[in-house]
């Protein structure tokens, strides 16, 4: 069945994605703002600690966990490439398969990163540092353009619209607008929720410039309001699929939604680090 086949390519993106390019780029993000740092902040910082070692020990560690976690991938991929699964195609043990590696991918090595920097910090209390303050209060579109604003907003609206009509013409477990609608409303309540607390309540890292702040803060709310776009076009597309019989499809579309929702969440990683600045514009001293 050419669904299955199209699963197969869609399962080797989600591998590829999330258990060879991302960590790829959080390794070399993570290398890049060590690199950063200049030796005598990080002395300041943390005396009488190898701040270097500790990091290589963890990204060592993290490289071998994604690493695993790749080579479990292609297990399953050559698993699926058997005659047995192409020959008895069934689209829920595909999306379980999609959804489990998704958890996997994400979860162990968020669950290390969690570990190392909560361990870390609690071995080793930076010293105090000068803080510094914003000048100006940024918002929303000084990071995203209003267009992809409306975008995310209209698409919000349309899902909806479709929810309405799907209500006139049901297929088998629909759930009905109120709750497709109440849960979509729910997920756009806390991706803005998200925003907000990292414009305005995210902690600052010792390690980071103010310009590396604003990076950072600029790639963590476009990904969030891009998430949200992606999250309406997959659930339009999956009662799309249903309306027009082709649930057998479901699970191509459900692997496409993970890679591309780890591939947004992981864009910060991606974009090169700006080079530290002496006189850094809209910051001053405060006490």
């Amino acid at each position: 069945m050419i669904e299955a086949y199209a699963f197969l390519a869609a399962f080797a993106v989600q591998i590829l994605v999330m258990s060879v390019l991302i960590p790829s780029w959080f390794i070399r993000n993570a290398r890049a703002k060590a690199a950063n740092v200049p030796a005598d902040r990080l002395a300041h910082l943390y005396p009488g600690v190898d701040v270097g070692h500790a990091l290589k020990r963890f990204l060592t560690q993290y490289r071998v966990l994604t690493l695993g976690i790749a080579v479990l991938g292609l297990s399953l991929l050559g698993w699926l490439l058997s005659e047995e699964w192409r020959t008895d195609w069934n689209g829920q043990k595909a999306g379980l398969l999609a959804t489990g590696y998704f958890l996997v991918s994400l979860g162990l090595p968020g669950f290390l990163f969690v570990r190392f920097v909560v361990r870390f910090n609690k071995e080793h209390k930076p010293a105090e540092v000068k803080r510094t303050a914003t000048l100006r209060r940024r918002g929303l579109f000084d990071f995203v353009s209003p267009f992809i604003v409306f975008v995310a907003v209209l698409s919000y609206f349309l899902y909806d619209a479709l929810v309405i009509y799907i209500e006139q013409h049901p297929f088998p477990g629909f759930a009905g607008p109120l709750i497709n609608i109440g849960v979509m409303t729910l997920v756009f309540a806390v991706n803005a929720f998200a925003v907000y607390v990292t414009l305005y309540l995210g902690k600052k890292s010792p390690f980071e410039t103010h310009a590396a702040r604003l990076n950072t803060i600029g790639l963590a709310v476009k990904g969030i309001v891009y998430s949200c776009i992606v999250i309406v076009v997959f659930n339009s597309l999956n009662f799309t699929l249903r309306l027009l019989d082709l649930k057998s499809w479901e699970p191509v579309a459900l692997s496409v939604f993970f890679a591309t929702c780890a591939f947004l969440a992981s864009m910060g990683f991606a974009a090169p680090l700006r080079k530290p600045e002496v006189n850094e514009l809209g910051t001053s001293p405060v006490s």
